[in-house]
């Protein structure tokens, strides 16, 4: 089985529409197998008019087919022509065409002349066309003195070209002694005949080698003209004229042209100034996509003509001095050519046929009828066979009828000569069509399933679908003469296998196909537009799906080209990377998707931007003292448009290379009007702006210099401040050069004493930025001014400022100053101020100074370190906070100016009142008993007055977090720990501390603690008191005295081992009965109801040490191993917390009652007789 695949649906489409390959298919079903009789037919010949190279051997084609295979002859001018008399010719093989070799003796034009092949067989002959044999020509140009042509500047000329015929006409063009073309426009240009036509010349058309030259293109030779010389003079005024035409002469001319061909008509005119060719259609319109200008318009082309483009059409010249009309009469002449061109009819015996033969021309052509060659009216009669002009009835027809049939279709324009065949033939149906094709089609498509056949008589076709399919209907299907279904638009369900059949009188003939439906292919994801910057990168996503069953390649196009043979181009599966972008890479970028069945592409455009290129070509214009033109031409924006100009200037004569902003513009503007200041050499450069970034800047314009002038701004911050006490420091900002409007940059510095009456005091300084006035009394108001000048004058009048001579330290210190305590940390210091002459400089505030002396708790006397409290201002008082409780304090109060701090006051002295004392630095338990505990402390760190008392507050906390009655204690201040008596055992109490003095009560401190357990175990326990355990539990793992007990048992369990395993060699035996009582499981042995420990096992034998159980003393107590009021341990699951104060909130349960015996379990050390019972 063989695979077809259907063609992509545009060429379906195609296909389907097109009416010459329905005609095609037509004939198709009528070919006759190539192993059946049948007459000639030919399938290859030389063009009607052949125009050979001479320098090359001459091939005459002539191809035929037929059954049994045909013989050819040849006619020379209408003659036979006996190939066999000149050695020079011969015929090729199994073939008609002829081969003359004239390459090394013999001459192409002894040849010339008019050919026509005949092919035969016994069933017919099937001639050419008459074949013309003309040999190329390029002749040389006849040698002619041209003289050189003198012409006036503004009148027209004509250069004739004139060259020789040859065959084929050459190709004429222009060009000057370097081969290089002469340029063309609407002044100059070349017409159809060759010749060069100047509508007005100019001094520039002077020269001496314009040189006409001729291609013949058949023998590739290029022959040239003598060069034409011409010299166009000057005149200082030439008059202007309206057009005039050149060529064609006169106001109408007439012009024929051949149907199909292209209609070319010409107008060239001759003004000054150069006229302009308009083309109009006098009697209708000039056919749309057909009609073509060139040569600027002096030529009008309308390929394709027809009978219907014949008329009158008007070529206009103009200029604006007049114009000038030339009307051109067309008439379009047609050579014949086919309406219904006869085809080959194959009959069976006794059927009947037409031979038509239909042509048109301009003249109508004549037709004629030949059989085998010969004119029909010379030919045997055929009485099956009647002619009606232009067609021929066949009637009843016999094998005898057989014969090749030529319609010649003529007029005085050229001929058409058609071979058909009658073939009378009893042929049973036969398919063509190779058998179980499978064809692939992609769903929603046509498909075409063919079905070639052949039969005599012409056998009828049906389609089946299926093994039991009914024949196919025209509802749904399109049957086609050659025997194609065709599936217009094929579905999933129209996949399966096809069944033609044929049949005729003599037989039946049937072909299977089989059609598969694919899954389009589609692009799911296609390239999007981008937009990036040069130097950048950019990846394009083209996603395909396509059918499983297909193989899918995908390709990338750049502007439908190959992409690039670029390392920066790259393809990974469906994504196209480009790196490094340029200018070049903006594009069109197309993904392909291709498969055997179908195609589909997407694309995206690439747009590459980038900052704009500097604009250039400053130029200044309209030079003013005091403005500018400045104009420049925008680079290139590079993709992304000009949103604005910035203009920058350098002043070369004040800042050389320094560049300064000035102004910018929109960016659709070239040209802006810059305001100069005077004294500046200038020179600007313009910044073009878009949405990516800055240009770089262009090149500098030229320099210009703006003419001196006087300040217009004078020095700015100026200031007067004396730097000691008998001076004034004048200051100020300098101006810029850009500022100075000329040479010779001074100041003019002038003061006086703002409340006297003196007279201004000025001088003239250099370019600074300071001067001193010395001598002058402390601290005493002056008024200032600055004044820039240069060398041509002075600049405004400046503002007068307030400055002050020097200060000096103030002399007078604050009186009256007393202080009010305002509680223990806060007091309030009053105080007179000075006299503000005293200051003697800018009053800044006053200042205190406070230190503490001694603690009045009768510590010993120690310096602290000064504070210092600043008032801003001119105030009388001022508040001292965080002082300490119960201290006594110094201070003093001293007035600031700008210079320094004045004299300190008379020290003052105060006492802080007591204050409640901190919190006691700790407080801790220890030594808990059952009813007892032991409390320590610490005073506060801060007792802030004298201790009066310590308070203490404890209350019970029972098993339900409940607290009990609250215990007041009042303790005396020098005391540092306390026994709390007749607690309760096994109870969690909760303590409050704090200090006090006589201001009151201070900060407590709070804590928790757990009385022992009852030793004896008397009293019955306490409720929950199963999950108690002791508050600080010591890990007796970690006990030296533990360990060393451990060690001791090891070693004696280890000397009994060794005993035992010697016995136990000598035969030393062991009653089984002690060692099961010795043994005894301890799951079995009697529980005692009264403290739920093990009973004790014994043997009658009292003297044994061992016991089995427990190792709980007789007496049943639990051995206290140590006081531990850790809270760790105590109770099962507790989680412990700590609230803000750091008191214990953990949940509180009942003590867990303990083990009696506390490691009885199996990590209990083995006793001597397990040891020795284990070697049993």
């Amino acid at each position: 089985m063989q695979l077809k695949i259907m063609p992509p649906k545009k060429s379906l489409s195609v296909c389907r529409a097109s009416l010459i390959l329905f005609l095609c298919q037509v004939m198709n079903a009528l070919e006759v197998p190539l192993d059946l009789v049948q007459p000639p037919t030919i399938i290859h010949q030389s063009p009607k008019d052949y125009i050979i190279d001479p320098r090359e051997n001459i091939e005459i084609q002539c191809e035929a087919k037929g059954k049994p295979p045909p013989s050819f002859s040849w006619t020379r001018n209408g003659t036979h022509f006996d190939i066999d008399k000149d050695p020079l010719v011969k015929m090729l093989p199994n073939s008609g065409t002829l081969v003359i070799s004239i390459t090394i003796e013999g001459k192409a034009e002894a040849y010339e002349g008019v050919y026509q092949c005949t092919a035969r067989n016994e069933r017919g002959a099937a001639i050419s066309n008459n074949i013309v044999i003309r040999p190329s020509r390029s002749p040389l140009w006849t040698k002619e003195k041209l003289e050189q042509i003198t012409i006036l500047k503004g009148q027209s000329l004509v250069l004739p070209c004139r060259p020789p015929l040859g065959l084929p006409p050459p190709i004429i063009f222009w060009m000057d002694n370097s081969f290089q073309r002469l340029p063309q426009s609407e002044r100059v240009s070349q017409g159809l005949n060759g010749d060069l036509y100047f509508s007005n010349v100019l001094p520039e058309d002077t020269r001496e080698d314009y040189i006409c030259y001729a291609r013949f293109n058949h023998t590739q030779t290029i022959q040239q003209k003598q060069p034409i010389s011409v010299k166009v003079h000057s005149t200082k005024s030439y008059i202007e004229r309206p057009p005039k035409l050149l060529t064609p002469e006169g106001q109408t001319s007439h012009k024929e042209e051949l149907r199909e061909n292209v209609l070319s008509l010409e107008c060239i005119a001759e003004g000054l100034p150069t006229p302009s060719i308009n083309w109009t259609k006098v009697d209708g319109e000039l056919p749309v996509n057909r009609t073509f200008y060139k040569n600027f318009k002096k030529t009008l082309n309308i390929i394709h003509v027809s009978e219907a483009d014949s008329g009158k059409y008007k070529c206009t010249a103009r200029n604006s001095l007049g114009f000038v009309e030339h009307t051109i009469s067309v008439t379009v002449k047609a050579a014949p050519y086919w309406i219904t061109a006869p085809r080959n009819l194959v009959l069976s015996p006794g059927e009947d046929g037409t031979l038509i033969c239909r042509a048109n021309g301009n003249p109508k052509p004549s037709i004629s009828w030949l059989t085998n060659g010969v004119p029909i009216e010379m030919a045997p009669d055929d009485p099956s066979r009647k002619i009606d002009g232009d067609t021929i009835l066949f009637s009843d027809v016999q094998e005898s009828s057989s014969a090749v049939y030529q319609c010649n279709a003529s007029n005085e324009y050229g001929y058409l000569l058609a071979n058909a065949f009658v073939n009378v033939l009893a042929e049973p149906p036969r398919i063509l069509t190779e058998a179980n094709l499978r064809y692939q089609v992609i769903s929603d498509r046509p498909a075409m399933l063919d079905c070639a056949f052949f039969g005599s008589p012409i056998p009828t076709i049906e389609w089946f679908k299926g093994t039991k399919g009914s024949v196919l209907q025209e509802d749904t299907y399109v049957f086609h003469d050659n025997g194609t279904l065709e599936i217009p638009v094929a579905q999933k369900d129209s996949a399966g296998t096809y069944t033609c059949v044929v049949r005729n009188k003599l037989g039946m003939a049937k072909n299977d196909v089989h059609l598969e439906i694919k899954d389009p292919t589609r692009i799911i994801k296609q390239p999007e537009y981008k937009v990036v910057q040069r130097g950048g990168k950019v990846s394009f996503e083209c996603t395909v799906k396509h059918d499983p069953t297909l193989i899918t390649t995908l390709t990338w196009l750049k502007d439908n080209g190959e992409l690039p043979n670029d390392g920066r181009f790259s393809v990974d599966n469906d994504h196209l990377l480009i790196m490094n972008i340029s200018d070049e890479d903006d594009a069109t970028y197309t993904c392909v998707a291709n498969t055997s069945l179908d195609m589909v592409s997407a694309s995206a455009m690439l747009r590459v931007v980038d900052r704009p290129n500097p604009p250039f070509d400053l130029e200044l214009t309209s030079l003013l003292e005091r403005s500018v033109q400045l104009s420049w031409i925008p680079g290139d924006e590079n993709n992304s448009p000009i949103t604005d100009f910035i203009i920058e200037y350098e002043d070369a004569l004040h800042e050389p290379g320094i560049w300064h902003y000035q102004t910018d513009v929109p960016g659709t503007q070239t040209t802006v009007e810059l305001k100069l200041s005077p004294y500046v050499k200038y020179s600007f450069r313009v910044i073009a702006v878009n949405s990516i970034g800055r240009s770089l800047p262009s090149e500098a314009s030229e320099y210009y210099m703006t003419k001196a002038a006087e300040p217009e701004e004078n020095p700015t911050a100026v200031e007067g401040i004396g730097s000691e006490p008998d001076n004034l420091v004048i200051t100020w900002q300098p101006l810029k050069g850009f500022d100075s409007n000329g040479p010779g940059l001074q100041y003019k510095v002038s003061w006086r004493q703002k409340d006297g009456d003196d007279e201004w005091t000025s001088v003239v300084v250099a370019n600074v930025s300071k001067y001193i006035v010395s001598g002058t009394p402390t601290f005493v108001p002056y008024l200032v001014k600055v004044q820039a000048l240069n060398d041509v004058g002075f600049a405004p009048e400046p503002m007068i400022i307030i400055g002050h001579s020097g200060e000096d330290l103030p002399m007078v210190a604050p009186s009256n100053v007393h202080v009010n305590v305002v509680n223990s940390t806060l007091a309030e210091v009053h105080w007179e101020p000075v006299p503000p002459k005293s200051v003697r400089g800018h009053l800044k505030g006053y200042r205190i100074y406070y230190w503490k002396v001694k603690n009045s708790s009768k510590r010993n006397r120690r310096h602290v370190e000064k504070k210092i409290l600043t008032f801003s201002g001119n105030k009388t008082h001022g508040m001292l906070p965080g002082l300490e409780p119960f201290s006594h304090y110094t201070l003093n109060v001293r007035v600031v100016n700008g210079k320094g701090e004045g004299p300190a006051s008379v020290d003052q002295v105060f006492n802080t009142p007591e204050g409640v004392p901190s919190a006691p630095l700790f407080l801790k338990i220890v030594n808990p008993t059952l009813d007892s505990l032991t409390l320590e402390w610490d005073p506060p760190s801060h007792p802030n007055g004298i201790l009066t008392a310590y308070t203490l507050k404890f209350q019970p906390i029972n098993s339900t977090h409940e607290l009990g009655p609250l215990v007041d204690l009042k303790i005396a201040a020098n005391m540092t720990s306390l026994v709390l008596r007749n607690l309760s055992y096994s109870t969690r109490y909760k303590f409050y501390f704090y200090a006090q003095t006589s201001a009151g009560s201070g900060s407590q401190i709070t804590e928790e603690a757990v009385t022992t357990v009852d030793e004896a175990g008397v009293h019955p326990p306490a409720v929950g008191a199963d999950k108690a355990m002791a508050s600080r539990q010591v890990d007796i793992a970690t006990q030296g005295w533990f360990i060393g007990l451990m060690c001791a048992v090891a070693l004696l369990i280890l000397i009994l081992l060794i005993v035992c395993f010697i016995r136990r060699n000598k035969g030393g035996k062991y009653p089984v009965k002690e060692k099961e009582d010795a043994h005894a499981d301890p799951e079995i042995q009697p529980m005692k109801e009264d403290d739920g420990t093990f009973g004790e096992y014994s043997d009658a034998e009292d003297h044994k040490p061992l016991k089995k159980g427990s190792r709980t003393p007789s007496d049943r107590t639990v051995k206290k191993e140590d006081s531990d009021d850790s809270l760790v341990d105590y109770g099962e699951g507790v989680n412990g917390q700590f609230n803000e104060d750091g008191s214990f909130i953990g949940q509180y349960s009942g003590k867990k009652e303990k083990e009696p015996a506390e490691g009885n379990e199996s990590s209990e050390a083995p006793s001597p007789v397990n040891a020795m019972n284990s070697f049993v």
